[in-house]
This record gives C-alpha cells, structure tokens and sequence, in this order.
C-alpha cells in the first residue's frame, strides 16, 4: 500500500508510544456531561489522537480500524471508545476553535455509505500539523538548505535521501524551528515519507501565498520555492 493511500491505526503490538495519564481512568472513554468536564475531556482525546498518529506517521486514520486498536481500546481497563463517540471527537477536531470546536486538527475524507446520498465518516486527515503549518516546515528546510528558486520533485521532498539526512542541521543550529525539526525524529526530518496528498496540500498552500509554483503531470509533479 502506498503512503498517499495508507488509512490504518498503528498495530496492537506498538509499546513505544507513551500514553498520558487520561487513558488510565475509565470516565476517559464516556462521554461527560458536564460541559466544562466534556471540552477538557475532548481537547484531551484531540490531543492523545495528534500525538498517536504524529508518533506512528498516521496522515489518514480509519477509525473503524482505529476502535480495535489501543489508540481506543485500553485493554488493561477493558474500556473501548465506541464508534459514535470516536466520530464525534473527530467532529470535535474539525471545527474551528471560534466555533467551539479543537482547531481544524481532523478533516473528514468523505466517501459513499451504503446509504444513497449519505456520506461515510470513517476516513479523516489527523492534522498534527495543520498543511498552513507543513508549508512553514517546508519554507524553513528550504532556506537552510539554500534552495530558494532550485526546482525539485514532490518525490525529492518526500523520499529524497536530502529529507533523510540530517547532515545539514548544523547550518541552523541558532534556528529554533529548524534545529528542532532535525533533533525531533532520527527517521529523518519530519516530512520524510510524508503522504503524497499531504505534502500536496502544503504546497498548494505556498501557491496560494504566491511563494512556491508547482508544475507537471499527477505523480511527477516538480516544485520551486521561492
């Protein structure tokens, strides 16, 4: 399955991620309904799916698959998120946070249900990194790698070996982003291996800002920050 259309939960037997202390008390997984109690316990559940999804490189989390996993499922407790629920956090995610919502940090992608005309929520973009933010990721690599105006693919950027290597670290070592983004992953900077949609989106992004043009077929596009 390839990165663009990869849409699972990280497997059971995951051990390195560490959860936060929430996920061990069982009102955790049912909904509150204290108002003040429900918006904390919704930023929590945002703030447990970002994290889990950042540390598994999750982009699309199908959340059918995402109930039978221990993102939803504390075994130990023998306490599970049920369906309704997760779909109604990630409702939660998406909105923004002058509607009430947790920031436009889930985005559905929709499909068809077996309902004709309906729409299914089972498929949604966990925005740890919102695209706005992706594209000041990718402006920053780009100005310390000295690559302004330098044509390159969208295959470079997501695969390339220069997005593998973090030799280059130290030329920013007084820029905070940038060295922070080095230090974060020893996989490589944090956009390796991104989803192709993704780094699409944050493209389009600098596009709209008049900073970057992106050019060429589907799947062979090439890029140039400016």
């Amino acid at each position: 399955m390839s990165a663009s259309t990869a849409a699972t939960a990280a497997p059971a037997s995951s051990t390195s991620f560490v959860f936060p202390s929430t996920y061990n008390f069982p009102a955790f997984f049912t909904p509150q309904p204290n108002s003040t109690t429900r918006q904390s316990q919704l930023r929590k559940w945002s703030s447990l799916i970002q994290s889990w999804c950042r540390h598994h490189r999750i982009y699309r989390l199908s959340i059918i698959e995402a109930i039978d996993s221990p993102l939803f499922h504390n075994a130990t407790l023998r306490k599970r998120l049920d369906l309704a629920e997760a779909r109604t956090i990630v409702d939660w995610m998406a909105k923004k946070e002058e509607e009430g919502g947790g920031g436009q940090r889930a985005e559905w992608i929709e499909g068809p249900s077996a309902n004709s005309g309906a729409k299914s929520k089972n498929l949604a973009w966990i925005w740890w990194r919102r695209p706005d933010e992706w594209a000041d990721v990718l402006v920053d690599w780009i100005d310390a790698t000295g690559q302004r105006g330098v044509v390159l693919t969208v295959f470079e950027l997501v695969q390339g070996e220069a997005t593998v290597s973090q030799g280059r670290c130290s030329v920013l070592r007084f820029d905070y982003v940038f060295t922070q983004i080095c230090q974060a992953n020893s996989r490589g900077l944090e956009f390796h291996g991104m989803d192709h949609d993704v780094m699409m989106k944050a493209l389009n992004v600098l596009v709209k800002r008049g900073k970057a043009s992106v050019f060429g077929n589907e799947g062979e596009e090439g890029v140039k920050i400016f």
